[in-house]
């Protein structure tokens, strides 16, 4: 049965559909917790440091600071919209209760950018890793992410139970090397000798001492970007809302300890890290491995592989959990019918998105090795670490800008549908993370290796948007995301 809504036709299925493409519950507010923080944590390993060059300690603070407000706001938002909507489809779902299909499908493809784009730009970092300790020639290099990216989806796919069983353990070990770096780095630092050590030229000083904020305010705010990194993906925590035992309660308690987590772990490592003796701001503004030159530093270069081999685990954790929600984002807009419908079948027995995880996967893989191969060792492995990082950045703000948007567009819309829990910064706070998200947006197309990739990501949105308009559009299903939209909107007319 058909229904036509608009420009938009619907398909009615039968249970049958949906049976294959049931999940299973599983997860509670610490598994939650473990999801959102264990995607996160490899940026507190590296990339936050790359803003050190840019603005000098005081400017990455700022950064910071500012960053942390915006995720605030965002997690809020996302904390009240997810009871109130707990559906897998996550940002989409947001915005397709609040802007229709055409604003749901959108959204879903910016964040769709981030979730492909970045589990492909941390295998990279481990096979980098990994090369480096068992000292493999840079051209087998591809044979590191096959492996990667076979181990983890396939732990994904064994089943929601160990999926977050890992996530719960690999996020534990990755806090505790964080941990025992903060306790051994502390009898460690000089943070006027260390820390202060970039002059106004961005130039080394030696003995330090320099300003605070070397490069002023606009050094701090083009630091911005690099300070996302210290947040990213801790918004993908609705992604599980259909795998939560009780999503209304536990999906706040989840999204609001986990970026209490992160700010407490963030200012430890922004403050320790370039404070510590014989590391400093100017060398750490400039270093691929910003946590291995920290304990190289206190415990010496002999132990760097083993160190090596410790920094790696945040890097698993980030890629295990971000493999999690890059099956359900494509497994939710696919059972909608806004992505191809089989993507979205689920596992006969384990009840989980097998299919969109391993084409996920398989698509990562792909542009890599398309880059890898096409460019060269070198420069391919420049643009997977530079340029698709930039990419993953910028769907995430246009992601957020949207998911800030469709809380405001709720709260005055949809005020009648249940919130078990309310944002206590409200639209302001919304307002906030869409004006800071615009900033770093700014301070990302000022950087000409960005503004590259931002073409990579109109290519991608040109495919995807042609073929909804031209095939997507005419086969949506009515999914609970759908059906709780639609139902919501006849409520209001």
């Amino acid at each position: 049965m058909k229904q036509q809504h608009s420009n938009i036709q619907y398909r009615q299925e039968d249970a049958s559909y949906f049976e294959q493409r049931g999940l299973s519950r599983y997860a509670g507010p610490w598994s939650l917790w473990a999801l959102g923080v264990g995607a996160v944590i490899s940026g507190h390993y590296s990339g936050w440091n790359l803003g050190l060059s840019i603005g000098g300690w005081g400017g990455m603070a700022i950064a910071t600071a500012l960053i942390a407000i915006m995720y605030l706001g965002l997690t809020f938002c996302i904390a009240e919209m997810s009871p109130a909507l707990p559906h897998t489809g996550a940002a989409y779902s947001f915005a397709r209760s609040s802007m229709g299909p055409w604003g749901g499908f959108i959204t879903g493809l910016c964040e769709n950018v981030e979730y492909i784009l970045t589990p492909a730009v941390i295998v990279f970092f481990i096979g980098s890793y990994l090369g480096s300790i068992f000292e493999t020639p840079a051209a087998v290099q591809p044979l590191w992410w096959v492996i990667g990216y076979i181990l983890f989806v396939g732990l994904n796919i064994v089943g929601v139970e160990l999926s977050f069983k890992v996530t719960l353990t690999v996020t534990l070990m990755a806090l505790a090397v964080l941990i025992v770096f903060w306790v051994s780095a502390i009898p460690n630092i000089d943070f006027s000798t260390w820390a202060l050590n970039i002059g106004s030229d961005g130039e080394l000083l030696e003995g330090g001492g320099g300003p605070l904020l070397p490069m002023g305010l606009g050094g701090a705010l083009a630091a911005m970007p690099f300070a996302v990194w210290l947040f990213l993906a801790i918004e993908q925590l609705p992604l599980a809302a259909e795998e939560s035992v009780d999503p209304t309660r536990d999906m706040p308690k989840g999204i609001i300890l986990g970026m209490i987590t992160l700010i407490v772990s963030a200012s430890m490592v922004l403050f320790l890290n370039p404070s510590l003796v014989g590391v400093g701001a100017y060398a750490l503004g400039q270093s691929g491995e910003p946590l291995l030159d920290g304990f190289a530093a206190i415990y010496g270069s002999g132990l760097a592989k083993i160190l090596a081999l410790v920094a790696i685990i945040g890097l698993i954790s980030s890629f295990h959990t971000i493999i999690f929600a890059q099956g359900r984002q494509i497994y939710s807009l696919s059972r909608a019918g806004y992505f191809p419908t089989w993507l979205s079948v689920t596992h006969g027995t384990r009840k989980t998105p097998h299919v969109a995880m391993i084409a996920g996967a398989c698509l990562g893989l792909v542009i890599m090795l398309t880059l890898f191969i096409g460019l060269g060792i070198d420069q391919g492995s420049a643009v997977i670490g530079g340029t698709l990082l930039n990419m993953a950045v910028f769907g995430a703000m246009c992601s957020y800008i949207a998911q800030a948007a469709s809380f405001i567009l709720l709260r005055k819309n949809r005020a009648d549908i249940p919130r078990p829990y309310r944002s206590p910064f409200g639209v302001p706070g919304a307002w906030i993370t869409i004006v800071i998200a615009l900033v770093t947006l700014f301070f990302q197309l000022s950087d000409s290796t960005y503004r590259v990739g931002i073409l990579g990501v109109i290519v991608w949105f040109a495919v995807a948007i042609t073929y909804f308009a031209l095939v997507g559009r005419h086969r949506l299903i009515l999914s609970p995301e759908e059906e709780f939209a639609m139902a919501q909107r006849e409520a209001t007319s």
